[in-house]
């Protein structure tokens, strides 16, 4: 902690304890500091922790979490090993119980502030029967790792740097064999990989969506480029190896962006 005459200095990299109150809307950790309100990522309402400031207005930071003084009770080991560095997922760290009552209470707040109810009348949260395993569409942006590899995944929070998955366990399981192997493929066939900054490139996502109870996938690839070598002899290697697969489509966006998917499939 820095002090001058005895007070605490409210400025960038200044390290603070304080204890986490609530969950904002964006997943982060809400705590307050001599009045002031400091939002931290990776902490769970109950946690006590060390902070350090980061970006500092008069009256609230952003903080980064130096160290766990003291876990909540809600406090998980998170399922996924890259949980920490995947901005898929904010809230693999928190218990799921605990997960629904935060969601809850957002939704009551916004309400209230937004909607001026007193009291608003609100159902219990349907959640899905497992929180693993759920997610029946998936569309990964694709990358070149620092040897040239195809690399395909989730951004890191807050940035276009891409952490490199070969599984998900939000996603349908029956997807994670794909994955892996598909990237392989396009490696061999040397479609290239789409560069944002550059625009060259020719293949920006992949998707692959699954029917819950038929279990049919179906792969779409996002292409700059209508014509990529061999994908009709491509596209039948993958419908032979994988029996549930019903349909490979090639989906055309050659504009700049972020928009995932063109207007052409």
């Amino acid at each position: 902690m820095i002090e001058e005459n005895g007070q605490f200095l409210w400025q960038q990299g200044s390290l603070i304890e304080l204890t986490i109150d609530d969950l904002s809307d964006r997943g982060d950790g809400v705590g307050r500091y001599e009045n002031r309100v400091v939002f931290v990522p990776d902490t769970v309402t109950g946690d006590r922790v060390l902070v350090r400031l980061l970006r500092v207005k008069r009256q609230y930071a952003q903080g980064k979490l130096q160290q766990i003084l003291e876990p909540s009770p809600n406090r998980i080991r998170p399922r996924c090993i890259v949980a920490d560095k995947c901005g898929g997922c904010q809230w693999q760290h928190i218990r799921d119980r605990a997960q629904h009552q935060a969601k809850e209470n957002l939704l009551r707040q916004t309400l209230k502030r937004i909607g001026g109810f007193t009291e608003p009348p609100l159902a219990p949260i349907l959640t899905a029967n497992s929180p693993l395993s759920y997610r029946n569409k998936v569309t990964y942006p694709l990358s070149y790792g620092t040897t040239g590899q195809v690399q395909a995944g989730y951004y890191r929070k807050g940035t276009h740097q891409l952490v490199n998955l070969n599984q998900c366990p939000v996603q349908d399981e029956r997807l994670n064999p794909l994955l892996a192997e598909i990237k392989q493929d396009i490696q061999q066939q040397g479609w290239t990989i789409y560069n944002e900054k550059t625009h060259r490139g020719q293949l920006r996502h992949l998707s692959l969506r699954i029917g819950r109870r038929t279990g049919e996938i179906l792969l779409t690839l996002v292409s700059v480029d209508p014509h990529l070598c061999n994908l009709k002899q491509q596209a039948a290697v993958w419908m032979q190896r994988y029996p549930h697969l019903v349909g490979v489509c090639l989906n055309l966006n050659p504009r700049r962006g972020n928009a995932i998917f063109g207007d052409t499939t």
